[in-house]
């Protein structure tokens, strides 16, 4: 690659990019007016919630104003005309924020609005709530009747310190309407007002009783916050920063990218460049950067903006009393800041490369930005993971994209800097590593002339329903087979949930049996093997049983299980201590295993466990998803996104991770062999040695002279010793050189791209 090309190309996408109004405005005009717009709105926002009186509607007021009451010097006032009394209120604004309006005086409103006036017979309680439903108020409080004598009988019985005089509390029930936010509002500083007025009257009740109020309240709670606003605020700033600017850079970086490619289609200028002299890599990495850059600039925009707007809104609500306790907005540390400005140089270029693959599968710029859904919808969660409660930067979280690095920039912006240079390594190796195979991706793309230049494609359902059956490939495509994936994954969703609703019934043994047929037979092989057979002319060649395996395969597959099998184990028990299961999972795990193996039919495990999932998802994963990824034209990405699949269809989030890595194995045994049975063969081999070890290890406790008691006795069994792995370890390696020497059915896009990667033109063109 000669970046004398790179450069060419970066400075003439460049030009291309200034010259074009909508990205200018994205990336500079858009964040310098988007957040003082958002600012001034929040701000004016406030002001109207401040000037927002809630009102609350009293009804049976009069109960409070009979002779005894109102001569008392012990009873707090409550009313004060139309408001509550200022004496329960912290100021003048809080007291008119709630306004009180009185059952009597409803007549005048309700010559306003005939509507809600009260009807014959409607009880004053029932006409309260008709008001409340149309918004007129946004709460209800209302004395019973008895309410003024129940509290001068309460009031007398603590004076004559008789616990018999009062047996039952008085109540008072205010109604609100939980599905109105202002009608939530009212109800919570209405309930503010009523606990201190009960709190005075039992103050009052108590001191003129001689009791001391510590009687009824022997302690106070009241939490102390060590925490001084700064450090509150850079909390806040931890977890709001890094996903800001993981968001602006993704969206800075794939309009841009839809222009470079999608674009580029529709102005017909892409063929005049894959004409020039640059190789496709080389225009690859000057789009790449052209891209980087302008997701850079955007999150930093935008960022800056963010900061300044934020900064300038919360130092005016400083001034104003009712936020006076938040505090001026504070800025992040230089250092933090300069960390934020260099993670950008990864995270720029996973989203560069990422839109680029996509934009360059795009025809058009409408569908290219069809694509930012998906993007979203798929680095989302990751994104979102980081701010759960207790979600916090370790060897398991540090090792998951994004995710981590979000982990990590909060951890930088916190100032613990500790911890970021314990995990540094594990979050900047897996960026790196994902930038690369995103780069990878983007530079395959580009070179398929199938990818660059599809066909106009108009979809008629009736037609393409007919063609799927009519116009059958003899080994199924790379549509049908993601088709499939998706089928499995949505079929084995609902399955999981319904199976999960049956509560106490998931430990029988008959549950047990059920659902696994049905996760197997119906989740895994039926989408398989219904579109074999519909989609697909060869379904024999498309489930790789049309040809007899060697016997030395089947005999590999067989070795490759025993081998594998300690190695298995390790990676398993790794896997459990960076993200150890809860356990809830581990009970309900063991529950499972002691069900089954307890249930008196020896086969019934091997049955379930081993055969059933070694022939359907074989068929299922290495049989017809297999053959349609290997349309992709490598060998490693159809074997990669294959183990991915299988490991996603596992339940439990570490078998996902072992089931993955030896998806990988099996999927190439599938290719070196070029058939199924084998695979089935180590699948099978592979599961059923779980079962021989468990019931060789219950041997060996009961037989402690005995042989099986050396492999698979004590805590610590010499099976799984390091010396053990280690010669597992070389005998795979000598399994695997000896797959790498066969010589394996290459599919047409495989065969086209090897050509391409020797240069070979003839070969391209046969």
């Amino acid at each position: 690659m000669q970046w004398k090309n790179v450069k060419l190309i970066f400075s003439r996408e460049m030009r291309d990019q200034l010259r074009d109004r909508r990205t200018l405005f994205l990336i500079a005009i858009l964040p310098l007016l988007l957040y003082p717009l958002l600012g001034m709105s929040f701000m004016q926002m406030m002001q109207f919630m401040q000037s927002h009186a809630a009102k609350v509607l009293v009804i049976g007021a009069e109960e409070l104003e009979i002779a005894e009451l109102e001569e008392s010097n012990w009873l707090p006032p409550l009313l004060d005309g139309d408001y509550f009394h200022l004496d329960l209120m912290k100021h003048k604004s809080q007291q008119e924020s709630l306004q009180v309006v009185r059952a009597e005086k409803l007549a005048e409103e309700e010559q306003a609005a005939n509507y809600l006036a009260r009807k014959q017979g409607e009880s004053p309680s029932d006409h309260a709530r008709r008001l409340l439903e149309a918004g007129q108020v946004q709460a209800i409080l209302e004395f019973p009747e008895g309410f003024g004598e129940g509290l001068l009988a309460v009031r007398q019985s603590v004076l004559d310190r008789d616990s018999k005089g009062q047996s039952q509390a008085l109540e008072l029930k205010p109604t609100y309407n939980a599905a109105d936010d202002k009608s939530q509002s009212a109800q919570f500083r209405l309930e503010r007002v009523l606990r201190l007025w009960r709190q005075r009257i039992t103050t009052n009740n108590l001191s003129d009783s001689n009791v001391p109020l510590q009687a009824t309240q022997p302690f106070e709670f009241q939490p102390q916050d060590t925490a001084p606003v700064e450090q509150k605020q850079v909390a806040i700033l931890s977890k709001i920063l890094p996903f800001v600017l993981i968001i602006w850079a993704l969206t800075g970086a794939f309009y841009p990218a839809v222009d470079l490619c999608a674009g580029e289609k529709e102005r017909g200028t892409l063929e005049t460049l894959l004409t020039s002299p640059a190789m496709r890599r080389e225009i690859v990495w000057g789009k790449l950067l052209t891209v980087m850059l302008f997701s850079s600039a955007t999150a930093l925009l935008n960022l800056a903006t963010l900061g300044l707007t934020s900064k300038f809104v919360t130092s005016q609500l400083a001034a104003n009393p009712a936020f006076g306790s938040m505090g001026s907005f504070t800025m992040p540390s230089l250092s933090a800041s300069l960390f934020l400005v260099l993670a950008l140089v990864p995270i720029s270029a996973l989203f560069g490369a990422l839109c680029l693959a996509c934009a360059a599968f795009a025809k058009s710029t409408k569908e290219g930005q069809y694509y930012l859904m998906p993007l979203m919808l798929v680095t989302m969660p990751l994104m979102l993971l980081p701010m759960s409660p207790g979600v916090e930067l370790e060897l398991g979280t540090s090792l998951v994209p994004l995710t981590g690095l979000i982990l990590l920039l909060r951890s930088i912006i916190e100032g613990q800097y500790f911890e970021v240079l314990r995990f540094a390594v594990p979050v900047l190796g897996v960026t790196f590593m994902c930038c690369l195979l995103a780069i990878r991706w983007a530079e395959e793309q580009f070179a398929s002339e199938s990818v660059l230049f599809r066909e106009s494609e108009r979809l008629e359902l009736g037609r393409w329903l007919k063609s799927l059956v009519r116009d059958r490939r003899p080994t199924s495509t790379l549509a049908q087979a993601v088709l499939c994936i998706v089928l499995i994954m949505i079929a084995q969703f609902f399955a999981s949930v319904a199976f999960s609703a049956r509560g106490a019934d998931s430990s029988s043994l008959q549950f047990i049996v059920v659902s696994t047929l049905i996760m197997q037979l119906v989740c895994v092989l039926a989408p398989a093997a219904l579109m074999t057979f519909v989609l697909t002319a060869k379904p024999l060649k498309t489930l790789l049983l049309d040809r007899v395996p060697r016997g030395k395969y089947v005999a590999l597959a067989f070795l490759l299980a025993l081998v594998v099998h300690p190695l298995s184990i390790g990676l398993q028990v790794l896997i459990g201590k960076v993200y150890p299961i809860a356990p809830e999972m581990q009970n309900s795990m063991q529950q499972f295993q002691e069900v089954l193996f307890s249930s008196g039919y020896w086969w019934l495990p091997f049955l379930l466990m081993a055969l059933l999932p070694a022939i359907c998802e074989e068929v299922a994963f290495r049989g017809f998803i297999l053959s349609g990824l290997r349309h992709l034209g490598h060998k490693w990405w159809a074997i990669g996104i294959s183990a991915v699949a299988f490991g996603a269809v596992h339940t439990v989030m570490q078998q996902k991770l072992s089931a993955a890595t030896l998806g990988i194995l099996i999927g190439y045994l599938a290719v070196q062999s070029g058939s199924l049975l084998p695979c089935i063969v180590f699948h099978f081999i592979h599961n059923s040695l779980q079962f021989v070890v468990y019931h060789g290890a219950e041997y060996a406790a009961s037989h402690p002279d005995s042989f099986a008691y050396q492999l698979l006795g004590g805590d610590d069994p010499a099976l799984y010793q390091p010396a053990v792995m280690v010669l597992c370890g070389i005998a795979l390696a000598l399994i695997l050189a000896i797959l790498q020497k066969a010589t394996y059915h290459r599919s047409k896009e495989e065969r086209l791209q090897e050509a391409r990667d020797r240069g070979n033109v003839s070969l391209a063109n046969s």
